[in-house]
């Protein structure tokens, strides 16, 4: 008698905790085995009486019954297919049966017309395809992730208030007012994830304060604006005709004033004794060598000894490297010299002996409280976009090292392109404006020019 086993795929899915059943069938001298394109969280699968367990709640939540919901269908689905295989089986000529029969078998099962198959699978599946096998530095394959399990969450969402389980985003329903929608449930995913905690479980985000803390119009914006990426590109590689973008408008993002330290700011934490505390002493003389080289943070902790030629950081910048690999190169001034002898005995792969970066940011605040660096500068509040009066050590971060990078040269040079040379913008960009303020200096500068 011929025996099937099933076991659970150890490859998690990008977009959900839930992984692929495995089907093995044995006859004898035949063994293979197949995929089932049946799905569930590695808690809800039995593997001894070969079926998917359905949990029962004491309270049902609309979240936990679609999760019921969509556990018996899967469960169904895959009791069908096994009575199929063994129904098949019954009626195959045994003495000729091929190597890959099984996996035809069940593909032709799961997708009677392979043109037919399910929109839900090809929209994910389209979306991972996008971001593995389409050229893109590792920050923004993140921020696709991102993306995508927003949608997922979103698709569950929709689940669970409409109270339809067979709700699926596809390449082609989604409209010019399911963007809307999605941008208004990215809005309110710090409620939602109050009151639905298992699309959060179901669905995880590896940074919860992206949710937790809520999300502002800016970071909207610049999600929507990767989407239309996505959908620009499977549009011009003929995965779908629809373009939801061209009856919608993406809000451009608003900067406040950008503030930074000034050079004498600067060289008070560098001065400043931390003898008694040498392992923030450590993230003190990164952040100043930061302030003083300008790259982004995710190009310092990539930096080692090799970059260093002829007096010089030289890197690649890992935003936009896809488009535009261009060598960025920053003469060493004496203060980055003085900080590289400083650690050449330091043994390790990296440049400097890097935390990770939520601690590094967080030694940055400590470190700018001690200095007594706490004078309050104005900002724009994330989600309400109004301008609020903040204290420097409450808001420093790895990112003010590259401001202060920029907006100190701009006081010195008031050459954009020069600068950006230095900093990895390209000509003309847009973004370099939001490194820099004209203060009345400049101003004072410039209409002493018509004197």
């Amino acid at each position: 008698m011929a025996t099937i086993y099933l076991s659970l795929s150890s490859k998690k899915s990008n977009i959900s905790r839930e992984q692929e059943v495995l089907l093995r069938f044995v006859h004898g001298q035949i063994d293979q085995r197949a995929k089932t394109n049946v799905f569930t969280p590695k808690e809800y699968f039995d593997k001894q009486n070969l079926k998917i367990i359905v949990p029962t709640f004491r309270v049902i939540s609309p979240d936990r019954k679609i999760l019921q919901m969509r556990l018996i269908e899967q469960n169904e689905k895959l009791s069908r297919l096994i009575q199929h295989i063994h129904k098949s089986f019954t009626e195959v000529d045994r003495s000729s049966i091929a190597e890959n029969w099984l996996k035809n078998l069940v593909n032709k099962y799961n997708f009677p017309e392979r043109q037919h198959i399910s929109e839900a699978k090809t929209f994910f599946s389209v979306f991972e395809d996008f971001t593995q096998k389409h050229q893109m530095s590792k920050v923004r394959k993140r921020d696709f992730g991102v993306i995508i399990r927003a949608w997922q969450r979103y698709e569950y969402y929709t689940q669970i208030k409409t109270n339809n389980p067979k709700f699926v985003i596809t390449l082609e329903n989604i409209t010019a007012e399911t963007l809307y929608d999605w941008s208004n449930f990215l809005k309110q995913e710090a409620k939602i994830y109050s009151e639905y905690p298992n699309i959060y479980e179901r669905f995880p985000e590896k940074k919860k304060l992206r949710i937790t803390h809520g999300r502002g119009q800016n970071t909207i914006s610049g999600m929507l604006g990767r989407f239309r990426a996505f959908y620009r590109w499977a549009k011009k590689t003929e995965k779908t005709k629809n373009n939801p973008f061209e009856k919608y408008m993406i809000e451009p993002p608003v900067y406040g004033t950008p503030y930074y330290i000034t050079i004498d700011e600067r060289n008070h934490l560098y001065r400043m004794d931390l003898s008694n505390n040498p392992k923030l002493a450590i993230q003190r003389d990164i952040f100043v060598f930061h302030c003083v080289i300008g790259c982004r943070v995710s190009d310092l902790y990539q930096l080692t000894k090799d970059n260093i030629i002829d007096n010089a950081i030289e890197y690649i910048q890992q935003k936009g490297k896809e488009k535009r690999p261009a060598t960025i190169r920053v003469p060493l001034n004496i203060i980055a010299q003085n900080i590289l002898d400083k650690y050449k005995n330091y043994e390790g792969k990296t440049l400097f002996p890097f935390i990770s970066q939520p601690k590094y940011n967080k030694s940055i605040k400590e470190i700018f409280s001690i200095a007594g660096l706490t004078r309050y500068v104005i900002v724009q509040d994330t989600l309400t976009r109004d301008s609020v009066a903040k204290p420097l050590n409450e808001i420093a971060s790895s990112h003010l090292a590259r401001r202060t990078f920029i907006g100190n040269l701009y006081k010195k040079v008031k050459d954009p392109n020069l600068i950006g040379s230095l900093s990895g913008h390209i000509e003309g960009s847009q973004a370099f404006n939001r490194y820099r303020a004209i203060d009345d200096n400049i101003k004072i500068e410039l209409t002493k020019m018509l004197e």
